[in-house]
């Protein structure tokens, strides 16, 4: 099986800029992480901040992106991934980055990326490869999930996910080990590096800690809505 609007490249970031990335990342001060139950991210570009009037999702943009993360933005920017439907319009530049961090055995719960963003999500993926899993929901009873399949994401790599897939549930189990029947179960066969295949064959993957940067989207507004301004100035 396969879904429409995944565009995936292996390869997409060098052994040299995963290094640089990695020590960026890990370069940081100790307060830009934030730690959840199942892994720790970094927030770069803004504050995504929402109404609840509207129900929408904005960023209010008090920072800018660091150049390090603008090199990936150019490189994303300047790929072909033979559809204009599968990258950035140039008017709407990627401008806000997720880092999260994910030690062997962790994951992240099946879910969307919902209507705050442009349709559009970008990952790579350092340190290590990972399984991002796909879901039909059911829509008359949210709980109650479909698997589609599932995408090998390559140490290095890179993925876009738009349209069709876009709307779909996406998660990453929580496992040290991913076992692949075969590469012919993968979602993104075709695309694999010769390497990944080979790794497939062989059986087993073990997971090491990965970090993914989550390139996206998001509407930027200048208008605060007053209750959020007020949270705001009390967190100052």
């Amino acid at each position: 099986m396969s879904i429409e609007r995944i565009h995936y490249v292996p390869d997409f970031v060098t052994v040299e800029e995963e290094r640089q990335l990695m020590e960026r990342v890990y370069g940081v001060p100790k307060p830009k992480w934030r730690t959840l139950a199942r892994r720790r991210l970094q927030n770069w570009g803004g504050t995504l901040a929402g109404s609840a009037e509207t129900g929408k999702q904005f960023l209010l943009q008090d920072e800018q992106l660091p150049e390090w993360l603008e090199h990936c933005i150019d490189k994303i920017m300047a790929l072909d991934s033979g559809s204009p439907l599968t990258n950035f319009p140039a008017e709407n530049r990627p401008n806000h980055v997720l880092v999260n961090e994910y030690l062997p055995g962790q994951g992240i719960m099946p879910h969307t990326d919902g209507p705050a963003f442009y349709p559009l999500i970008s990952t790579i993926s350092l340190g290590s490869h990972t399984m991002l899993d796909f879901y039909d929901q059911d829509p008359s009873d949210s709980s109650r999930r479909t698997s589609v399949g599932s995408v090998l994401l390559e140490r290095r790599s890179l993925v876009l996910i738009a349209g069709h897939a876009y709307q779909m549930l996406h998660g990453i189990e929580e496992r040290n080990t991913d076992q692949i029947e075969s590469v012919d179960a993968l979602l993104n066969r075709s695309a694999l590096s010769k390497s990944a295949i080979a790794m497939v064959d062989h059986g087993e993957l073990d997971r090491q800690t990965r970090v993914s940067l989550t390139i996206r989207n998001v509407p930027i507004t200048k208008r605060v809505p007053m209750m959020i301004k007020k949270c705001l100035d009390v967190r100052k």
